[in-house]
């Protein structure tokens, strides 16, 4: 089998950068800086991304998953924020129809809850009207009776009626890595395990940064005419660099989800409902093939690199499911793997975590570095446009040279179906020559839309390369991935690609041992360097059961 190994593949991107001049550097991996990079792309700006660790490996594989207009935020009174990502939230499904899935929520109305069953009709009512909800997913109020008939495992005693409203699901860590491979194909140059060090400066404007290669520790100079800062979690860190670094700074909220196997917790559809003891506070429980995740907490927290899960963080979210389901009586031992991460809000002084506005927000540094803060997942592209209508004010050559924002017409990549079910049968039927499943064709599907067929491909290849392989398609996604998605270390495979490690993770172990001959060869690494990246996944993958 001939193919580029990932690092022979990142070496000559390495070249590329090295020697040339890029009009934008974007700094920062995440759904915001590879929105950027796409709508950079499309423009016709030569664009470079470089992110320190692997995409999405912050924020953006750590979010609740939700494509969601903000019914939350109405409490805070952020209207034009519903407004926006409500209307963005449809954008993105046209754009990433695997990805994205529109899907009922349930509120339920309990006795002594936030919300009555008034209150609750007219804020859904007013979502609904602001985030353009079409007429067949707007929100219906339901009885008793009817809730109960939804969702059987609620409290019967405690429940006063609900409230059914969409929202829409989706993989945070596969939307972004998506939006990379468009925008690559668009012409931008994306790369991971890259960090900005140092700002480089010409007569006081910055013009590029020095940077730490992750992978093989060199140091070497990225030159551009400008620089837009989308580090996430991570801004202030670069706008201290650049020492424009402000009064109006990042304060990080901590998120922590947990799973559970959908037999531990099976409750029939996605629920938003109130923490009892808590006033204010909500969380989701959301079920995802044979999974079942639940969170999200909202405190303060410090460390963005270290985000943990702490014994009490786990209580609070066993406590608030036991509450609202008590059959389920969930224990410690039922979580199946959990993840955390920190949202950066905009500091507010006198303000709690829960409390903090997600809008996001520019600041333009003297040096001519744009920084794009805060907003939320669905907000992305609008945040993206905003960046690079920020940054092209700074630079008028380029403004005169380049498009208007087109990305609500790009669909990514993946999307090149027309109907789900015909397209999965036409899976099917080309897979008769190899061992599958249905279900692992589905799975496929739902992680990566009509690319799935180049996976197919290349598991005719790994079988007909090994008849003895039973699993000719596993060995084939991660084929895929190291060749289309930039895949070096297992992490970045079994936590972000696959999603493996949150919803699947007793397959990990059997996948780990499947896929342990193919990784030298398919990526090019030495082999202690990989042993190392494996010890480092082990430490990853103990963390997701292991409460501080």
């Amino acid at each position: 089998m001939s193919f580029n190994t990932a690092i022979g593949q990142r070496n000559q991107k390495l070249s590329v950068i090295k020697n040339e001049k890029f009009d934008l550097l974007v700094i920062g991996g995440g759904v915001t800086g590879a929105g950027i990079a796409l709508d950079a792309a499309c423009r016709g700006l030569k664009t470079l991304l470089i992110e320190k660790d692997d995409y999405a490996s912050g924020t953006s594989s750590k979010s609740t998953k939700l494509i969601h207009g903000g019914l939350r935020y109405l409490k805070q009174f952020e209207f034009g924020l519903v407004r926006e990502v409500g209307r963005e939230r449809e954008i993105v499904w046209r754009n990433a129809p695997h990805l994205v899935h529109p899907e009922k929520m349930l509120l339920p109305l309990v006795k002594n809850g936030s919300l009555n069953k008034l209150g609750a009709s007219v804020g859904i009512y007013v979502y609904d009207y602001l985030a353009g909800v079409k007429s067949g997913e707007r929100r219906k109020m339901l009885s008793s009776e009817e809730t109960l008939k939804l969702e059987p495992l609620l409290d019967a005693k405690n429940v006063t009626g609900g409230a059914l409203y969409t929202e829409y699901r989706t993989d945070d860590a596969r939307l972004t890595i998506e939006l990379i491979k468009t925008a690559e194909n668009l012409g931008a140059l994306c790369i991971n395990y890259l960090k900005a060090d140092q700002p480089i400066y010409e007569n006081g404007k910055i013009k590029g940064f020095t940077t730490l290669d992750g992978i093989t520790g060199e140091a070497f100079s990225v030159r551009a005419e400008g620089v837009i800062n989308a580090a996430g979690p991570w801004v202030d860190e670069i706008r201290k660099a650049d020492a424009s670094l402000s009064n109006k700074h990042l304060k990080l909220s901590k998120g922590v989800h947990l799973v559970f196997s959908l037999e531990k917790l099976p409750v029939k559809q996605s629920l938003y409902f109130d923490v009892k003891g808590d006033k204010g506070r909500m969380i989701f429980v959301i079920p995802r093939g044979r999974a079942v995740y639940a969170g999200t907490t909202d405190t303060f927290y410090e460390d963005a690199d270290h985000p943990n899960v702490t014994q009490a963080d786990a209580t609070y979210i066993l406590n608030a499911v036991n509450a609202m389901f008590p059959d389920a009586k969930l224990v410690r031992s039922d979580i199946e793997s959990s993840w955390s991460g920190v949202r950066p809000l905009i500091m507010e002084a006198g303000k709690s975590a829960s409390e903090l506005s997600r809008k996001d927000e520019l600041f333009v540094s003297q040096s001519g570095m744009v920084s794009i803060a805060g907003g939320k997942l669905t907000g992305y592209r609008k945040m993206a446009e905003r960046s690079i209508d920020a940054w092209l004010k700074l630079h008028p050559y380029a403004a005169s040279n380049t498009k208007k924002c087109e990305t609500q017409n790009i669909r990514l990549t993946g999307s090149d179906f027309k109907n789900k079910k015909e397209f999965v049968q036409r899976l099917v039927d080309s897979c008769g020559q190899i061992p599958y499943s249905v279900i692992q064709l589905e799975n496929l599907f739902e992680k990566y839309g009509s690319e799935t067929e180049k996976i197919v491909a290349y598991a005719y290849d790994v079988f007909n390369g090994d008849r003895t392989c039973i699993n000719p398609l596993g060995k084939a996604e991660l084929l895929y991935t190291i060749r289309h998605e930039q895949v070096i270390k297992p992490e970045d495979y079994f936590v972000r690609r696959s999603g493996m490690v949150y919803f699947n993770r007793n397959q990990v172990e059997e996948m780990q041992i499947e896929l342990a001959s193919a990784w030298v060869d398919f990526t090019g690494l030495e082999e202690i360097k990989l042993q190392n990246y494996q010890a480092d996944f082990g430490h990853t993958l103990a963390k997701t059961l292991q409460f501080q």
